[in-house]
């Protein structure tokens, strides 16, 4: 087929439409309802929670059953209505796929839902599409491509007749027509996103909760067993002794963990959509605060994407532009004088098909080539404007820009029936003879600074002009003078550098994987102090895809493949790897990491369904914030887990010696399930709120293989149970040997003193940060009371009320609970390591 033909006829169409199918990537099936809750169900810690409430089911505790079975409930709902939600606001975000497109069919250009796209069809492209599907081109003129999304390639690229255009790119600027040559599954885009078959593994939290839940459940079983065991060998009842092991085992697993994680996450998914960040999975906020490295994409995610002018070059003088976008803020600095370099922009501007225009939100955007239009954001910055410099020196004839000459020219009316030729372009071309007429030494100065700046990354252009004294019938391109140099960046976002410089602060390796030019990547990553000046950077066409990574912190020309292979090179080798990113190249990398986050606005569809985060609106600050979040859910599940095992371990171990100072069962079973229903319930769930500690972005990640009891947890939680149960068995011994309801006050106690550690365990002692904790505190306490006090109560638990002077000094005994936490704290307080402070 010629792209002269009338195109597909419509049935033609429909037939390869049923053939083909729609042209749209392969639609990942909405979740059902039951798999969700499965999925919810098969925490290792709810499996835990199942196994005590078959246990309590034995026992006919049905009250301690129907509360561990309510905790199953809420964190089962909360997950999913998370996930459930966060799939909803993904999907409304996804407005960047081309909805339309034109095509010839039946002989005339019409406008189809690009979903009907076929292969065979003639596309009709213009400025500001979106290309719908693959094409080879037929027809293209001044046609620029911008393919960043797919290739990470910053700079726009010419597309001649016979080029292939691939899905997902944008019309920055021109015209043409392409013959359909892929659709849906089978277009690049389609192709890279059948990457992402890798199905997630389990985040960092997970591993670690999977292996405390282990050991806990044969810890406890065995000594809950010798509880027993011993009983017996004392003469206890044989059913008493069975119905004392099994509550021991409910006592001592924390069945407020899952709450306490969920309610954790919750809380920090929920800080983080009001930031405009979307958690698709909750676990993924932990995630964050374990990552030891930050691997980013270059293009629209450290970058604005926007092409900005960064330095100007004249043969008498260079300064150095500010600013960023499209908008006229910023200076011209340099040693020379700002209108030194009008001539040289007035020239740039005149020279120009661009446009910029200002949207309702005040912001300037471009229109055609970004490179033209940082040139006339440069021009604005020294106060020249276009309308005015057009007016003066009226376009009357022009060559336009393409691959094979590397250079656009346009002549300009002067007064007096003279006129002014501006050319612009690659300083290969135009820095020699016959181009320019200046002299040899000029040339190559200029081509020397030419070279160091694009060593540094830039994209140079040459500007020059001549004045001539008639109107000639060509645009003459020989015997110019040479006016300067521009060099033209795609500068970084403001959050940027402190975003990396966060990240270094909290011990997290930052690394630039991008598709773009190594010097481009190697400047990027020098600015924003990823690496140092002269420090290399690792060109991935010299690397095959399976090769290992080097340890380098940039890797520039990196395909999709690469970039997948790197984050699995970096994973294997122990490191917890998040990915941020934004184009459709990105997609595979950002599902295999750890944690990928997505660029919401500027992102494409591919990237936003890979991650586990998405920025709504692209603030690469929020994940500086999501860490924080992330290390904060971190600390709050250790600070419950030394809170609950502490309790545990007491409550085993007063059984386990009491008999031994002549206590023959310190604690009966329903005792032993009503303190732990207390403890290990509100208060333990409002510990899950505490705020993050201050030094907590000053210390580096937890290593990836340490166990979430490692760094000295056990030896807390030993400590503190030793206190506790000296407290528990000295009040018992004492009211044993003086006459007093020793086992009642044994009961008071052992819960008073585990609410004294939940106070203890704050964050922040002292002040009314997470009010809730003090709430349930004061309310579990109240319900302590209740057990000693209340005749219902009593007869359930067999307990007896106490005297006022008996109370007082339980009361006063079970300070030392709270004692021990402070001090226990005081003792493991973590240093801020000096590297960075």
């Amino acid at each position: 087929m010629t792209l002269a033909s009338p195109g597909l006829t419509s049935e033609e169409a429909a037939v390869r439409l049923d053939l083909d199918g729609p042209n749209l990537l392969p639609a990942k099936p909405p979740t059902p309802l039951w798999r969700r809750v499965a999925g919810q169900l098969r925490d290792p810690l709810i499996v835990v929670l199942l196994v005590a409430t078959a246990l309590t089911a034995f026992t006919g505790d049905w009250t301690d059953m129907t509360v561990i079975l309510l905790v199953i409930v809420v964190n089962t709902g909360v997950g999913v209505t998370q996930e459930v939600r966060a799939d909803r606001a993904i999907t409304a975000l996804s407005t960047l796929t081309a909805p339309t497109a034109r095509v010839v069919r039946d002989g005339a250009q019409r406008e189809v839902p690009a979903a009907e796209v076929v292969q065979g069809d003639v596309l009709v492209l213009a400025e500001g599409d979106i290309v719908p599907a693959d094409a080879r081109l037929g027809e293209a003129a001044a046609l620029l491509i911008d393919e960043s999304a797919l290739t990470g390639e910053s700079v726009p690229v010419d597309k001649n007749p016979g080029d292939e255009i691939a899905a997902g790119t944008v019309v920055l600027r021109g015209r043409g027509r392409g013959e359909v040559s892929a659709t849906g599954a089978a277009s690049a885009t389609g192709r890279i996103a059948a990457l992402m078959v890798a199905a997630a593994g389990l985040t960092p939290l997970q591993r670690r909760l999977v292996g405390v839940g282990r050991l806990l459940a044969g810890v406890t079983v065995f000594l809950c067993v010798v509880v027993g065991a011993l009983g017996l060998v004392r003469g206890q009842p044989l059913e008493l002794m069975v119905i004392t092991a099994i509550s021991l085992v409910v006592a001592a697993v924390p069945e407020s963990l899952p709450a306490v994680v969920t309610l954790s996450l919750a809380l920090g998914a929920r800080r983080m959509a009001a930031r405009r960040a979307l958690v698709r999975r909750l676990h993924a906020v932990e995630t964050l605060g374990s990552v030891t490295v930050l691997a980013t994409d270059k293009t629209g995610t450290l970058t604005e994407g926007q092409m900005v002018v960064r330095r100007l070059w004249t043969p008498a003088a260079r300064a150095a532009l500010t600013g960023t976008g499209y908008g006229p803020d910023g200076e011209v600095e340099g040693d020379a004088a700002p209108e030194a370099f009008a001539g040289l922009l007035t020239a740039a501007a005149l020279c120009n098909d661009a446009r910029l225009i200002r949207g309702d939100g005040e912001e300037w955007r471009a229109l055609g080539d970004p490179t033209e239009a940082a040139l006339l954001t440069a021009a604005t910055k020294l106060g020249l404007d276009r309308g005015e410099l057009d007016r003066r020196y009226p376009r009357i004839a022009e060559r336009p820009f393409d691959s094979a000459r590397k250079r656009m020219s346009t002549l300009h009316r002067l007064p007096e029936g003279r006129s002014k030729v501006i050319c612009k372009g690659a300083p290969e071309v135009l820095l020699r003879a016959p181009v320019l007429a200046d002299d040899r030494a000029l040339l190559d100065d200029a081509a020397a600074e030419a070279a160091r700046l694009a060593l540094e990354g830039y994209r140079v252009l040459a500007v020059a002009e001549a004045d001539l004294p008639g109107i000639p019938e060509e645009v003459p391109e020989e015997g110019l003078r040479l006016l300067g140099l521009v060099a033209i960046l795609d500068p970084p976002r403001r959050a940027a550098a402190g975003t990396m410089a966060a990240c270094r602060r909290a011990g997290i390796r930052p690394i630039l994987i991008t598709g773009d030019h190594p010097g481009t990547a190697g400047a990027i990553a020098t600015e924003l102090g990823i690496i140092g000046p002269g420090e290399p950077v690792v060109d991935c066409r010299a690397l095959a895809t399976s090769d290992g990574h080097s340890g380098a912190s940039v890797y520039a020309r990196a395909t999709p493949e690469q970039k997948l292979a790197l984050i699995e090179d970096m994973r294997a080798d122990g490191e917890v790897v998040a990915m941020t990113g934004d184009g459709v190249n990105d997609g595979p990398a950002l599902r295999r990491a750890d944690i990928g986050v997505a660029m919401g606005g500027r992102g494409t569809e591919v990237a936003r369904q890979a991650a586990d985060l998405v920025l709504a609106d692209d603030d690469l600050d929020t994940v500086v914030a999501a860490v924080d979040e992330g290390r904060r859910v971190y600390a709050n599940i250790r600070r419950f887990l030394v809170y609950g095992l502490s309790g545990g371990a007491t409550e085993i171990a007063v059984m386990l010696i009491g008999p031994a100072f002549g206590l023959a069962l310190p604690l009966l079973p329903a005792q032993i399930l009503w303190v732990n229903l207390l403890t290990h319930g509100l208060p333990g769930v409002a510990l899950g709120g505490e705020p993050a500690e201050p030094a907590a972005m000053r210390r580096p990640p937890r290593p990836p293989d340490q166990s979430i009891l490692g760094a000295g947890l056990w030896q807390r939680v030993i400590r503190i149970a030793v206190v506790l149960t000296v407290v528990t068995l000295g009040v018992a011994v004492w009211a044993l040997h003086t006459g007093r309801p020793w086992q009642s006050m044994a009961f008071f106690t052992l819960g008073a003193v585990q609410l004294g550690v939940a106070l203890g365990s704050r964050a922040r002692p002292g002040s009314l940060a997470n009010p809730a904790l003090l709430v349930a505190v004061a309310g579990a306490l109240l319900l302590q009371l209740a057990g000693l006090y209340v005749p219902l109560l009593r007869d359930l638990l067999s307990t007896e009320p106490l005297a006022a002077g008996d109370l007082l000094v339980v009361t006063a005994l079970s300070v030392l609970g709270y004692a021990a936490a402070r001090l226990d704290r005081i003792l493991h307080r973590e240093p801020v390591p000096e590297a960075v402070r």
